[in-house]
């Protein structure tokens, strides 16, 4: 990393955010089948939170474009060329918090979607169609679009429309058919989720400004260490190398990512490439970080030279964390807006899980030796240094630790995504505690003109063994002075004696 390079990540981070972008988030669908839930043919459509406009000149929509169905040519054959109505499809729009209003259950049964003979008595609904009841603050919805298959058609396809949302909301795009007949349907086209500022996801938009003060938070960090790195460039040491590739993976983390959300917010696709390329920026970061801290643990540089005979397995933990991360995120952000279901992230979180537990206890067993072989060597500086960098990392652990117990706390109170304005919060926080515990290595080992003194030295007692040195130094040479004081004294005192007997034997004669 140059001066260069964080100059010109500085103009591109600042000139991106006066750029204006157009806006909708966009959900394509190409032959999704249609799958049964209960007595009803389903396709989720989308859930994403919208916002309401602020202003007359901005609005909020769910677009319907080129939505076209196709159902299988027996069913259609089994209608003739002169029906009016021969399969109906129903586009339903409701907000999580009125979902207790679509479907019912009859004596207590199983819930339906779909109106039956027994429904129709109880709740007055249409048979045949989904059951909804009116909203507690709004009679217009949940919002019902009908879609009606003529004749004998393979396929019918939807009108333009547009439904405009006027309260901030988490919202729910369902397609159903109740018609029996309509088993093995499929779907085409694409919808456009609009808010007021783009096309970005509500729960995504928030994320967009905080990665423009983390990296406005990164330049400011990399300017700092940057100004000391080349200052004393002479006493740099393999560890402050190290840190100085972490800062520069971290700034160009966070610009990568504002960029990718602001190329979301301007298509409103993410396209394989860049956000592949994003992820594993992010990757190779959160590897690299981890072994640093794992390096420090071991003393590298500080209490031994190398890694030694750890160099091998420390690298094979590396990879290995690398792909899982990797392969976690690509999954978790790579490609459309949908989410991924529960199993499957469950699955792919687990082996990322299990190395972060493994290296945390490798770095505090990898620690406590450390410090045993300071106190052993009574390396005073370099003790204190690692003292403070454990308990650093002991209130990081605990903080995580809190943290994935509130996330787990907050997933689990809000299964239907109603909190959706503040679940940005659960991910920014592990950047800003990663970044907090980058700030406190940078501090701990700030290039200086005494970073040579952290450095390893196979002296033993180096610090205190050369205060000693200088200490007995000291009293050896004012030792001999005073013993040089003493002789000169002795020999001044005998001078005068006998200089005394000489003037005594001149006066006896």
């Amino acid at each position: 990393m140059d001066s260069l390079t964080v100059f010109v990540s500085l103009c591109l981070l600042l000139s991106a955010i006066g750029i204006r972008r157009s806006n909708a988030s966009i959900h394509i669908y190409h032959n999704d089948p249609f799958r049964e839930v209960g007595n009803a043919y389903l396709l989720s459509g989308g859930s994403e939170g919208i916002v309401a406009p602020f202003s007359p000149h901005h609005t909020s929509y769910i677009r319907f474009e080129n939505i076209t169905f196709w159902r299988s040519k027996d069913t259609a054959d089994q209608h003739s060329d002169m029906e009016h109505s021969s399969g109906l499809v129903q586009v339903i729009i409701f907000e999580a918090a009125d979902r207790n209003n679509i479907g019912g259950s009859a004596y207590g049964g199983q819930r339906a979607i779909c109106c039956t003979p027994d429904l129709a008595k109880m709740e007055g609904c249409k048979q045949g169609e989904v059951i909804k009841r009116p909203s507690a603050t709004d009679i217009n919805w949940p919002v019902v679009l009908n879609v009606q298959f003529s004749g004998n058609s393979l396929y019918k396809k939807m009108a333009y429309k547009e439904v405009r949302i006027t309260k901030t909301g988490m919202y729910n795009l369902f397609f159903v058919a109740c018609d029996p007949n309509l088993k093995g349907l499929v779907m085409s086209g694409k919808t456009m989720w609009k808010n007021p500022d783009g096309y970005l996801p509500g729960r995504m938009a928030p994320l967009m400004r905080f990665y423009v003060f983390m990296s406005l938070a990164y330049v400011f960090l990399s300017i700092i260490w940057f100004s000391q790195y080349v200052r004393f460039w002479k006493d740099i040491l393999q560890l402050q190398h190290c840190i100085t590739a972490v800062i520069a993976l971290g700034l160009f983390e966070m610009i990568l990512w504002y960029f990718e959300y602001v190329n979301f917010n301007d298509t409103g696709m993410r396209p394989v490439v860049v956000t592949t390329w994003v992820v594993t920026i992010g990757a190779v970061r959160k590897t690299v970080s981890r072994l640093l801290i794992l390096s420090v643990s071991m003393g590298y540089g500080v209490v031994r030279p190398t890694l030694g005979g750890l160099t091998s397995k420390v690298l094979l933990l590396g990879i290995t964390y690398f792909l899982a991360s990797e392969l976690l995120d690509i999954t978790e952000y790579v490609g459309t807006i949908s989410d991924i279901s529960g199993r499957a992230r469950l699955f792919l979180v687990l082996p990322d899980a299990f190395l972060d537990a493994f290296l945390i206890l490798w770095i505090f067993t990898s620690l406590s030796r450390t410090l045993e072989q300071l106190q052993v060597k009574r390396s005073s500086v370099k003790l204190d240094i690692y003292r403070k960098f454990s308990n650093a990392l002991a209130v990081t652990v605990i903080a995580s630790v809190a943290w994935i117990g509130y996330e787990v706390y907050f997933k689990a109170t809000d299964p239907f995504n109603e909190r959706w304005q503040s679940a940005w919060i659960v991910t920014a926080f592990w950047d800003i505690l990663a970044f907090a515990l980058l700030c406190v290595i940078c501090y701990l080992w700030a290039p200086s003109q005494s970073s040579q003194r952290y450095a390893y030295s196979e002296e033993v007692g180096e610090d205190s063994d050369d205060e000693e040195a200088h200490s007995l130094t000291r009293g050896k040479g004012e030792g001999d002075i005073n013993l040089v004081k003493q002789e000169k004294n002795v020999r001044t005192n005998t001078d005068f004696e006998e200089d005394d007997e000489e003037e005594e034997e001149d006066k006896r004669e």
